[in-house]
């Protein structure tokens, strides 16, 4: 979400809420053939992500297991 986003994210990252009414839109505008990896805050929605970019035709895609939270717990880069 925006407000996790701020909180915290990894260098590069941009964010586009699997929430928002305008997911799909914005997902179009990325390159599919460019490796994605793909997060939220605990992993539960960036698996949702996943899902519906694979139906969009990404398919070099990684999910960040237990989210932006595990990533840092085990003392990875986080910016604001």
């Amino acid at each position: 979400t925006p407000e996790e986003f701020a909180a915290g994210h990894l260098p590069g990252a941009i964010n586009i809420n699997v929430e928002s009414s305008d997911f799909a839109d914005r997902v179009a505008g990325l390159d599919e053939s460019t490796e994605t990896l793909v997060y939220c805050q605990t992993g539960n929605r960036s698996g949702v992500a996943t899902d519906e970019m694979a139906d969009l035709g990404f398919a070099d895609m990684s999910d960040l297991q237990g989210g932006i939270e595990a990533w840092a717990a085990d003392g990875g880069e986080v910016i604001q």
